[in-house]
Formats: C-alpha cells, structure tokens, sequence
C-alpha cells in the first residue's frame, strides 16, 4: 500500500509539494521509505532545504493546556538545491525512525485517539515553507506486543492513550514526548490500586517499562502515586511466558505501592514518586505476592523473570 500527501501549489512560489510513502505501516527502529516530489512553475525555485518530521497531538507539561499539534522528531533529507521552471525533481527517502516513536496501532486497530502524521517541509524563503502531511502507522515492537497482549489477558482494560511533552526524572529518553497507556485496573489486583499507566521506553538493545500507579487520583488529592520500572531486552523475547511476567512486575509494584499507603496520608498530594530516579529492577522471581491491603502481607505466588539488569 502507497499513500501520498499532497500539498496545494503555492501561489507565490508556483511550487507544488507531493510525499508518496512506500509503506505507511512500520515500527520503531526501522526505516521508513518513500519520495518526494517537488515541481516547480514558471520559474525557477530555489530550495533552502527539505526536511522531514514525525508529527501528532501531544498533551503540554502544563495540565491545564489544551493539546496540540507538535513535531517531536525531524531529519534533513536535501537542500540548496534547485528545481528548474516547468520541471520535477524526486527526493528519495528511508527515514530512520526513533526506538521510543510513539506506537499508534495494536492488533491492527487505532489505540485509542492516537495519530501520526509524516511531515514535508520545503523551505524556499528564510520565512516560507510549505510542504505535504502523510499518514504513518506504528505498530509495536515484538516486546511491545507482549506486554500489551498479557495486560489485555489479566483483565487490565485501556481507558486512554497519549503523549505527553517533557522527559521523565532519571529515565534515558531521546525524543521529548513519551507516549503513556491508561488502564482500569483488573480485578486481580484491585483493592491497592484503581489505575495504572503503562511507559515504555525503547532502545536498540531492549526497553524500559515504567508502570505508574494511580497518578491521576493522587493529582487529584485521593491517594498517592507510586512508579516501578523494569527492563527487558529485544533478544529472547519470544521465549517468555510474559503473562507469568507481567504478573511478577505487578505484584512487586502493586505491594511497594501498598506497603507505601500504610506511611502515607491518602488524602496528601504527592507530586514525585522516589522510585522514578531509581535503576530499572532485577527480574522478579517467582514467589512474590499481591498485598491485598496497605501493609499486609502477599497472597498467592506467581510472577516470573524476564531478563533484565
């Protein structure tokens, strides 16, 4: 499947834009091929330079900002060059996408809102620039996919999904949005927690998962917040039973969560969690349980380690 985005010729330079993506569907780490097309009017056009970005609705630090439309990744493609008057010129591409590019599909479905758009800008004046947008569809990373489908198989059900603008304390990020995934907590592990955000964080050797526990209630001053993070690697994901653990992750989050409760004023707000500027954890092993209540002690067994450092 090609999709091309086409830009309306401009008037004032004569110049039409049009970017053809070979394969709009790809995911993190690899490249993403395509062209484009300039052709010129009349005249002659000079090209400063021609870039492309990665673009989609990201939520602001600031809570009481709308969202907007931002760029959050962009690579120089070609420039000073110039497309002769009633000619063409094609530019191609493989635009190398970030580790940590947001994922927008799952399963093959739309998660939630999210959408992402290829952006071409040409620019032929100091203070013009034109150019086309083209839809792009991430899908997850093998890990990813994982994890998303084991939350799906414990009964945790998505609430929402976005992006959020600014880095997280002592988490290595590269782009300067990360994408969080809102769940209503499955009945498993209810009693502790009512929500949980899923962050993921990816590089070339494997990927950082942040589970967020309530964030949202403790902004609203009903209880506190707590932050577990974790790490596995690309290689070998396929031989995890990664229900057993997902499982682990949350009982170890869920009972730090629990056990911070029973020290805590609920009805405090906590606006920093101090497990955020923490290395990722060890792999959990099996035996770890769910703390029914603030304080009390693990029911149950389960859980499982993936690699981890």
């Amino acid at each position: 499947m090609r999709l091309t985005g086409v830009a309306r010729e401009s008037g004032w330079t004569g110049l039409s834009v049009s970017t053809t993506v070979t394969n709009p569907s790809t995911r993190p780490g690899l490249r993403l091929p395509g062209r484009v097309t300039l052709v010129a009017g009349r005249d002659d056009i000079p090209v400063r330079d021609l870039r492309l970005g990665l673009v989609a609705q990201v939520e602001p630090e600031d809570p009481d900002a709308p969202k907007r439309l931002a760029q959050f990744h962009e690579v120089l493609i070609g420039g000073r060059f110039v497309v002769p008057a009633g000619r063409r010129r094609a530019v191609d591409f493989a635009l190398p996408l970030p580790w940590e590019t947001p994922v927008t599909i799952f399963g093959g479905v739309p998660l939630m809102s999210l959408r992402m758009g290829l952006r071409t800008a040409v620019r032929v004046d100091p203070d013009f620039e034109q150019g086309a947008m083209v839809p792009v569809f991430v899908h997850p990373l093998p890990v990813q996919q994982h994890i998303l489908a084991a939350l799906d198989t414990l009964g945790f059900v998505m609430r929402q999904a976005g992006l959020q603008q600014g880095r997280l304390p002592g988490v290595e990020q590269t782009l300067p949005v990360q994408e969080w995934l809102g769940y209503w907590v499955a009945p498993l592990y209810a009693g502790p927690i009512t929500e949980l955000e899923v962050i993921f964080v990816a590089n070339s050797a494997g990927l950082e998962v942040i589970l967020w526990l309530d964030r949202r209630l403790s902004l609203a001053g009903i209880t506190h917040q707590s932050v577990s993070r974790f790490r596995v690697w690309h290689a070998g994901a396929d031989r995890q039973d990664w229900v057993a653990v997902l499982d682990g992750w949350l009982r170890a989050a869920v009972n730090r969560h629990a056990a911070a409760a029973a020290h805590t004023d609920w009805s405090a707000r906590i606006t920093e969690s101090a497990h955020v500027s923490r290395p990722p954890d060890e792999p959990v092993r099996p035996g770890f349980g769910l703390g029914g209540t603030a304080g009390s002690g693990g029911v149950g067994g389960g859980g499982g380690g993936g690699d981890g450092t």
